[in-house]
């Protein structure tokens, strides 16, 4: 069976990561999760005091410090899900916080960032058989994407999936305060000048805000095999 690349791209929280990552173990290909690359920056500007009392990013700074940021993947055998690794460190649960989600947008809007990340996610992907989430998949990245998904849902049931994600982990979770990080995410990656989020032509759009992971998984799954003629 020919290996392809699927991008699937959409806004936060309405699950990308979990759908690419099933997909992605379910037929044998190496999974991507690009959001947690622009997580691993900003995290990395947090601790190296990049951000003005404003909120801010001291940007020359952070573009002299890019070629430092070394962000990489390895495989929890608890989970069987790859976890983010920043120069060698395991942040895969620092990333996920409300303090790094609030940052993030603006890190991922510097265009020396998206070049330097794109170019690695490129690199990443160049053999085909991976399946890549984000924001700009298949407009950016991989424009000639044999398959592209295009996932959306309310920002209600989106900012819900994330306050339940966050209290399973036992971590802090306010509603309001992730209702209100969703709709100003959802702005600024859709207004951005550089690479901002939209739907690809040859994109196959997804509302997954009624579906179940179960029904999710089967669309998901046909789409694929239409492409690959399985």
């Amino acid at each position: 069976m020919k290996k392809i690349t699927i991008a699937i791209d959409g806004f936060s929280s309405c699950g990308k990561s979990t759908m690419a990552k099933d997909l992605a173990r379910e037929i044998g290909y190496i999974y991507i999760d690009t959001g947690a690359m622009y997580r691993c920056v900003t995290l990395f500007a947090l601790r190296n005091h990049l951000f003005n009392e404003d909120g801010t990013i001291k940007q020359n700074e952070l573009e002299n410090q890019i070629e430092n940021i070394k962000i990489s993947f390895k495989l929890n055998k608890t989970t069987q899900r790859p976890d983010a690794y920043l120069n060698g460190e395991n942040v895969e649960n620092q990333i996920r916080t409300m303090e790094v989600s609030s940052h993030v947008s603006p890190i991922a809007a510097i265009a020396a960032v998206r070049s330097a990340l794109v170019a690695q996610q490129q690199k990443m992907g160049q053999d085909k058989g991976v399946v890549m989430d984000g924001r700009d998949i298949g407009t950016v990245v991989f424009p000639n994407a044999e398959l592209k998904i295009f996932v959306t849902a309310s920002a209600e049931v989106r900012a819900q999936r994330r306050y339940e994600e966050l209290k399973e982990k036992g971590m802090e979770a306010n509603f309001d305060e992730i209702l209100k990080n969703v709709e100003e995410r959802d702005y600024i990656d859709s207004h951005r000048k550089v690479s901002p989020l939209k739907k690809a032509d040859d994109a196959i759009e997804l509302d997954n805000s009624n579906i179940s992971i179960a029904e999710q998984k089967e669309w998901l799954m046909q789409q694929f095999k239409k492409v690959v003629g399985a």
